[in-house]
């Protein structure tokens, strides 16, 4: 079990599922350079912020929500937790204040841009269920992306395969820290998109 001072942010998962070096230039040596994709990226997660909570009858819509996992050592926000009425025969769920009866919560995490190939947006929305499993004390079989641009709904499963490379993750980003350890730059394709391309400087090193 981590300390809470000992936590990372759990949006570093993105990052180190990308590229190792992205990561921990942003993380470790605390670089930063923004682009187009970063600041439309940025600029959808704060109106989702902003946008406020929602209830109807038997949905709960909470945005914002701070999340944390002290096995893991990840710490972050949620951009919405649905938290649905689950039926009386039904198993799991969570009592909530001033609400009557059980709900069973799920991470939406939203994405400019469209479904990607890698894994990146699974693992970083698959993160946030563990922290609302170790939170809540309850299991989480699934949650959703929301992507912007065709804006279509992507349902995830969290399968034994998908938490197991999430957790390889994290432990990777822990001793990566530990170490303050910066990889050495590979270069993809991925590096033309990326906002660090002249800090990393891939292609010279």
């Amino acid at each position: 079990m981590f300390s809470e001072d000992d936590l990372l942010p759990l949006s570093g998962l993105q990052h180190m599922a990308f590229c190792e070096r992205q990561w921990a230039l942003i993380h470790i040596e605390r670089q930063w350079e923004e682009n187009r994709l970063t600041a439309e990226g940025r600029v959808l997660h704060e109106r989702v912020h902003e946008s406020g909570s929602e209830s109807r009858k038997s949905l709960i819509v909470v945005r914002g929500l701070p999340l944390h996992n002290l096995r893991l050592g990840i710490s972050g926000q949620a951009d919405a937790v649905e938290f649905r009425a689950t039926g009386a025969d039904e198993p799991g769920g969570v009592a909530l204040e001033g609400k009557f009866g059980r709900w069973l919560p799920s991470p939406v995490e939203y994405k400019r841009g469209k479904p990607k190939k890698q894994i990146c947006d699974l693992v970083q929305v698959c993160a946030q269920a563990l922290c609302l499993e170790e939170m809540f004390g309850v299991a989480i079989p699934g949650g959703a992306l929301f992507y912007a641009t065709p804006r279509r709904r992507q349902e995830v499963a969290f399968t034994p395969e998908l938490r197991g490379r999430m957790e390889r993750l994290c432990a990777r980003m822990q001793d990566l820290y530990g170490r303050q350890e910066t990889p050495p730059p590979v270069y993809t394709r991925g590096c033309e998109s990326c906002s660090l391309k002249d800090i990393c400087l891939p292609r010279a090193l």
